[in-house]
């Protein structure tokens, strides 16, 4: 359904993020004619539960990535702009962005969450997180790199830290990440090199709570650590960490401290507020929570606040059956949703219902053919889980030519074994500087 074109005297809404709710939301108020602008420091909306696929060469990025302006060309009355967010008169109803100002007669902030290091921010550059196109590709250069330099060293004691990866963090995003890696180490990569044996690759996920995937049914965890288990994955569970530097982790297990050496270590153990939920929830007062999230009402609204609306990750929110909404895409694709419902019921002089989330379940995939899922009124692992979660993420992508490309790709890996994207990206080596300091060592 196109939509209308643009009213002069329409009610002015500011979406601030493209994400899934930011997306949803546009959408259904440029069906309506609202003056809408989105803005967003990307040109492209990223389906984010793929990222790790980029990650570990799975994927391209352009699989999972598509361009905004391209959703919305069929919504005349919403404009889109790549600019940064960076603060905001909430009383004046001005959002303040890097090349000017905006008016608004209603916000809607999706800007969701970052890693969060707990105070440990000096590890962010020895073990990134995976949140953007951009983190997804310098973790695969890590990767890929480090098989790339075990095969030159003749040392076995480096050789053994390249060929060492470590995943902290056993929610999904780690779980998957992990299992990615497993499978490469143990299958895809096992005939490509000549000087050592991918199958060697010591591959560890480190978890602080007593299981993996805690938040999912103790069965579903258990039968998560199986499948990475035989993925060639070490789970180690009630594992600490104390510190991360370029040679390693340091963490502690049942009062025992280990020093692991690994060239690669990954983080997956948390999040918090993003830099503009942080002005935000400054500028309005807004209650915050551990994590830096805000607190919503049952409309998604900020206290105090009725025009401006928090959807997605950065919103703490109970629902109408008073049940914590997960940051999930799911969750925000109908905070989006219901938000643009809401402001189109005010308009017209109407109460909103409480926003009601619909749990339709959650899934994890550790590898090829293996797969977690807790779906309501039924639970799902193995074979029947991992195409069961094919299926619900390929509908998911927003675009059809995605749903094609990457439909094509798992076909291809499925029947082959083999990644479609493995490049090594970003800074090569300098071999004028190489050369520089061997004329200079004689």
């Amino acid at each position: 359904m196109d939509g209308l074109k643009p009213d002069p005297g329409a009610h002015r809404v500011v979406i601030v993020g493209g994400g899934f709710g930011g997306l949803h939301a546009a959408r259904r108020l440029g069906q309506r004619g609202y003056a809408v602008t989105l803005i967003d420091k990307r040109n492209f909306q990223l389906f984010q539960p793929l990222l790790y696929q980029v990650a570990t060469g799975s994927l391209a990025p352009g699989d999972i990535a598509i361009p905004t302006r391209s959703l919305l060309r069929r919504y005349p009355s919403v404009r889109v702009l790549q600019a940064t967010a960076y603060d905001l008169d909430a009383g004046q109803r001005k959002l303040r962005h890097e090349h000017g100002e905006l008016d608004y007669d209603s916000l809607i902030v999706a800007t969701g969450v970052k890693h969060n290091y707990f105070g440990k921010d000096g590890w962010r550059a020895h073990a990134p997180g995976l949140k953007t196109v951009e983190h997804a590709l310098e973790m695969r250069r890590r990767i890929f790199n480090a098989f790339e330099l075990a095969e030159l060293s003749t040392d076995p004691a480096e050789r053994a830290a390249l060929m060492s990866f470590v995943v902290v963090g056993a929610g999904p995003t780690g779980v998957e990440l992990a299992g990615a890696i497993g499978e490469l180490a143990h299958k895809t990569l096992v005939r490509d090199f000549r000087a050592i044996d991918p199958r060697q690759t010591r591959v560890l996920l480190l978890e602080g709570a007593s299981r993996v995937l805690p938040v999912y049914p103790e069965p579903l965890s258990a039968a998560a650590r199986r499948h990475l288990e035989q993925l060639g994955v070490t789970v180690l569970t009630g594992a600490l960490v104390q510190a991360i530097d370029a040679d390693g982790v340091r963490y502690q297990q049942a009062g025992v401290v280990t020093e692991l050496r690994a060239r690669t270590v990954l983080w997956a153990a948390g999040v918090r507020a993003s830099l503009f939920g942080e002005v935000l929830a400054e500028r309005t007062g807004v209650a915050v929570d551990r994590s830096g999230r805000l607190q919503v009402g049952a409309d998604c609204s900020l206290p105090g606040h009725p025009e401006i609306f928090v959807i997605g990750d950065l919103a703490r929110l109970a629902d109408a059956a008073g049940r914590d909404v997960p940051g999930l895409a799911p969750a925000a694709i109908q905070q989006g949703e219901y938000v643009a419902g809401v402001i189109a019921a005010r308009h017209a002089g109407k109460a909103a219902r409480p926003f009601r989330y619909r749990d339709r379940g959650s899934m994890a995939v550790i590898g090829m053919n293996k797969a977690v899922g807790d779906l309501r009124h039924v639970r799902v692992t193995g074979l029947v889980g991992w195409w069961l979660w094919a299926f619900v993420h390929l509908m998911s992508l927003v675009d059809g030519a995605q749903r094609l490309r990457v439909f094509v790709q798992w076909g291809w890996k499925y029947c082959t074994r083999r990644t479609g994207d493995r490049l090594i990206t970003g800074q090569p080596t300098d071999s004028r500087r190489l050369r520089g300091e061997r004329l200079a060592a004689g």
